[in-house]
């Protein structure tokens, strides 16, 4: 199963999605930094949550995350990857962070602008 890489500013926390990477020394920049890979959240342990959750229902999967979507503190995006295809969602404040997607095996993203990325994978 493919799986999705951001590299991540620590200065301006711009997010870079990598399509392929280069392994030679110069690496991605940005505010004359070398980006950080943004590593994958999967188990929530704080009062909020970030982990998607989603149900099978006509063929679909319906899929949320239960979080403040607050102007300064929400879901940005929510994205679904399988072997052939990636969707993404983008939320705004105070509208839910839910989406639905064609079902299918693959790997759902979620993008707190706070705490990082969450997944969980879609048997």
């Amino acid at each position: 199963m493919k799986e999705l890489i951001l590299k991540k500013c620590n200065s301006c926390n711009a997010l870079v999605k990598v399509i392929q990477d280069c392994h030679c020394p110069c690496d991605i920049s940005c505010c004359d930094e070398k980006m950080t890979i943004m590593e994958v959240n999967s188990t929530d342990a704080s009062f909020e949550k970030h982990v998607p959750t989603y149900e099978i229902k006509d063929n679909n999967l319906i899929v949320k995350v239960n979080h403040v979507m607050e102007e300064k503190h929400l879901i940005k995006w929510l994205m679904f990857l399988t072997e052939n295809k990636e969707t993404t969602v983008y939320f705004k404040p105070g509208k839910p962070a839910e989406a639905i997607f064609p079902y299918e095996k693959g790997t759902l993203y979620a993008y707190c602008n706070e705490h990082g990325l969450w997944k969980c994978n879609v048997d």
